[in-house]
């Protein structure tokens, strides 16, 4: 899901492609970024790639 949103599909595909609802998606990422503790997408692409996550 994250190598997904990193690659810049909307939560919208990337919830078709998994079958996932979009809110699942956004709710997953939240978490993701909780986790990292990060404020914005941009900064989980950043801390994901440091980290190795994606």
């Amino acid at each position: 899901m994250l190598a997904l949103v990193l690659a810049g599909l909307t939560d919208q595909a990337v919830g078709a492609r998994l079958g996932v609802s979009r809110r699942t998606v956004q709710r997953r990422i939240g978490e993701l970024m909780t986790r990292a503790g990060v404020e914005s997408r941009v900064q989980l692409g950043w801390h994901a790639a440091r980290r190795g996550w994606a």
